[in-house]
């Protein structure tokens, strides 16, 4: 019986991932992420299966991120029925990141079906709506860390703690084929060791391949301290001279990140105590689901959290759910840190408080997180003298504070020491990165005596 690997998405990109193992008759898919790009090849890539989703046995979910778990929802509407093994906490988070994708392609067909109505183009329909999402979550099963479980017939799955995001796991496969066993691990994302709230990394060991993110492959990342110490000098700077502070966040960990070391910096004092504002319902969400799963959490905020001081639970800390009260933020001149989604500014509250904050060169917008190529948010980072918001022409005249130190993906020198870890290793797979970031880790891994490969997608290799 041969095995197969065939990789579906995610390669030489950083976006919608999703790989294919074959055993026989035996199907279990690793992901299934949303392709994120322009709008006609969004819903391309994303309605495009190169296999059946009918004839898929198990379905194994890394992490909740949307380039991960966000087309599910068009797989079961394809006709995916199998179980879909993940964490408790991310099958929790999941359910919030799916109706919220729901909810944005709802928002956005609505719009441009709006444009078509007067061009006399046809009506277009949503890749899922929220309704769908929710009930997407319904074939989800639960599986502790460090728990082997049988998930279809040759196949059992092994998660460990990947570190990244809150429930993320480095998915180990032990796949029986006639008289061996192959060990496949897959660590698409990893994260970072000493990050706060979370724990680090587990490397699992005796692989005999591995795919693996290469997003980072080319970079050396500060160390997580000097994150805290960059915010307190540019907070600090922004408040004197009167100024708002605005920080683009993910709402699933980068923005709980970010309270954390709030938090760390009021307790010492080391900035004034200002209003706080999260502006966004689906991280006030994620929030809560947090301290709902604490034993994923690491030692010192479980014990923090059982003294009564979660760092979640700052007394000029508010959450903000209502638009009404986002939108009067703009009418407040006083100086504040408002933080909201989303990430990369292509889309939701941030953009307000952009447009109407980004020409006072008062204010500052903290970047603590990776943009993507086109987006509104890489255009601020490479500081462009004009920007464009909701269709106008703004100055960007607010002063730019990048802080890479927060990145929660591993970089070359973590993803070379995690590869060694997982030797013997007779082939690794580098997927989920640009081609230049991948290029470089290749060569890096190679001369360790690592045997690195690139794949192409939908290229398909035999597990030997």
């Amino acid at each position: 019986m041969s095995i197969k690997l065939k990789f579906l998405g995610g390669v030489r990109t950083v976006t919608g991932s999703s790989h294919l193992i074959t055993a026989g008759k035996t199907e279990v898919l690793l992901d299934a992420g949303l392709f994120q790009g322009r709008r006609d090849e969004f819903y391309k890539v994303n309605t495009t299966f190169e296999y059946n989703p009918r004839a898929i046995s198990a379905l194994v979910l890394s992490h909740a991120h949307i380039d991960h778990c966000g087309n599910i929802p068009s797989l079961i509407k394809k006709g995916l029925r199998c179980k879909v093994y993940t964490t408790s906490a991310t099958k929790d988070l999941a359910a919030l990141m799916l109706e919220d994708s729901g909810k944005i392609q709802e928002e956005d067909i609505k719009y441009l079906n709006k444009i078509n109505r007067r061009i006399g183009l046809p009506k277009r329909e949503p890749l899922y709506t929220k309704k769908e999402a929710s009930h997407a979550t319904k074939i989800f099963r639960s599986i502790s860390y460090n728990q082997k479980f049988c998930i279809a017939k040759n196949f059992c799955v092994t998660l460990v703690d990947a570190g990244h995001i809150l429930g993320s796991a480095v998915t180990v496969l032990d796949i029986k084929d006639e008289n061996r066993n192959i060990r496949l691990g897959y660590a698409v994302d990893l994260g970072r060791r000493n990050l706060p709230l979370l724990n680090d990394p587990v490397i699992p060991r005796n692989l005999d391949y591995l795919i693996m993110e290469s997003t980072y492959g080319g970079r050396s990342h500060a160390p997580i301290e000097e994150a805290q110490s960059k915010l307190r000098e540019a907070i600090s700077r922004t408040l004197r001279r009167g100024g708002k502070v605005l920080i683009p966040s993910f709402t699933l960990e980068r923005t709980q990140e970010v309270i954390y070391f709030l938090n760390e910096l009021l307790k010492e004092k080391l900035i004034p105590a200002v209003p706080i504002y999260v502006d966004s319902p689906l991280a006030t969400d994620i929030t809560e689901i947090f301290e709902y799963h604490l034993d994923y959490l690491d030692e010192k905020i479980r014990n923090d959290i059982a003294r009564g001081e979660s760092p979640f639970g700052l007394l000029n800390l508010r959450f903000i759910r209502e638009q009404t009260v986002s939108k009067a933020l703009n009418a407040d001149k006083r100086p504040m840190i408002i933080i909201a989604g989303s990430g990369m500014c292509e889309s939701g509250r941030i953009l307000h408080h952009l447009q109407n904050n980004i020409e006072d060169s008062r204010n500052m917008i903290i970047v603590v997180g990776y943009m993507a190529r086109d987006t509104l948010g890489r255009r601020i980072v490479d500081r462009e003298k004009f920007v464009r918001i909701f269709g106008v022409e703004y100055e960007l005249n607010a002063e730019v504070v990048i802080i890479n130190a927060m990145s929660g993906h591993a970089d070359q020198k973590e993803l070379l020491e995690f590869a060694l870890g997982c030797r013997p290793l007779k082939r690794v797979f580098l997927v989920h990165g640009e081609d230049e970031e991948s290029r470089v880790l290749f060569d890096a891994l190679n001369a360790q005596g690592i045997n690195a490969y690139l794949p192409q997608k939908n290229e398909e290799v035999l597990l030997e």
